[in-house]
């Protein structure tokens, strides 16, 4: 049976702004105390065990998950082979919270897909440093995506299911990309999800609505082609399913910095060095 939480914890707000925690500690001063502790820079969720915290999942945002390893109903191990091997949650990084970080312990939490260990008894500035060190590194691979035209998606899609996910999305895409009147519908009943599955999953991964990936992708694909000196700026801006070349032309410099013609241009001063 799921925990109910308390009346002050019914307040709150499921619309702040600041990225949501889920701290999941069987030892429940523990886990408030943790939670007390994150409050001042993070929006914060607690649950007993596992299985607590998979209904929370369910039914909130979360971005990040502070797991004990050992609780009763579901370990931690358990969970985060949960968020890891489900689409909807795979993207979120996992801190497993153990006693005993020995040789078997580090090959179980690997396995289980953990993105870090902090061992007991630890500080807060510890956890705090973790928490804050992989929300950076998440931040970092997001700008560098957007901002670089010839960065994979890989840089933002790290796990399996995630790759598998960024990779239909791109087929589907890529199928389409001359047509200009492709849209977010379209693309979700292709990837077989709802509208607001997709753009969730999107979101997660890049920071950006399903629109704006598309015409992300789109920039991206044709800085590909412009790179391989076949296409001249125009053609690019039909094949990438722009419906002019000038809207082509600001779309690429707001994006990348660059138009498309300096682009072209640094590409080749590189080919030469």
């Amino acid at each position: 049976m799921a925990w109910k939480k308390s009346p002050q914890e019914q307040q709150m707000n499921d619309h702040d702004p600041r990225p949501l925690i889920l701290i999941v500690e069987d030892e429940k001063e523990l886990c408030r105390f943790i939670a007390g502790e994150l409050s001042e820079k993070y929006n914060t969720a607690i649950a007993f065990n596992g299985a607590e915290a998979v209904e929370i999942l369910k039914n909130r945002e979360v971005h990040m998950v502070v797991s004990d390893v050992v609780m009763p109903v579901m370990d931690g191990y358990e969970l985060c082979n949960f968020i890891k091997g489900n689409l909807d949650y795979c993207h979120i990084p996992v801190i497993l919270l153990t006693a005993t970080i020995n040789l078997h312990a580090r090959i179980e939490g690997l396995e289980s897909g953990a993105d870090a260990y902090i061992e007991k008894p630890f500080t807060t500035e510890l956890l705090l440093a973790q928490i804050s060190n992989l929300f950076s590194n998440k931040e970092l691979a997001c700008e560098s995506f957007m901002k670089s035209p010839l960065t994979n998606y890989k840089t933002v899609a790290i796990n399996k299911m995630d790759k598998a996910f960024m990779k239909q999305l791109h087929g589907i895409i890529m199928k389409n990309l001359s047509e200009p009147e492709l849209s977010v519908d379209m693309v979700a009943g292709m990837m077989g999800m709802s509208v607001s599955t997709l753009y969730r999953k999107v979101k997660a991964l890049t920071d950006l609505n399903t629109n704006e990936y598309i015409r992300l992708y789109r920039l991206k694909k044709a800085a590909e082609m412009l790179r391989s000196n076949e296409y001249r700026v125009n053609e690019v801006s039909y094949l990438a399913g722009f419906s002019s070349s000038s809207y082509f032309a600001t779309s690429f410099q707001k994006q990348f910095g660059m138009t498309p013609t300096e682009f072209i241009k640094k590409q080749r001063v590189r080919s030469e060095e």
